[in-house]
């Protein structure tokens, strides 16, 4: 699975590990993505989305009619 949100498009970012000696490694901080299933009563049907933590709840605060409006708008498919 990808670290990317359908809804925000929040993706990986990417940094260093700095050791005790100051050495530097490559890392990447992924969002809290997580698969999850909605019931769409206009198409009466369900969809899967991959989203993160913070899109889970502002899918509970605008609904998932208009999150699924949200992300076809960016061009996404659902």
């Amino acid at each position: 699975m990808s670290a990317h949100c359908q809804l925000t498009g929040s993706k990986p970012g990417f940094g260093s590990n700095i050791s005790h000696s100051h050495r530097r490694t490559s890392r990447r901080f992924d969002p809290d993505v997580q698969r999850k299933r909605y019931w769409l009563p206009g198409e009466g049907r369900s969809v899967r989305l991959t989203l993160s933590a913070r899109a889970i709840k502002a899918v509970d605060s605008i609904g998932i009619e208009a999150a699924v409006a949200r992300i076809r708008a960016r061009g996404g498919k659902v």
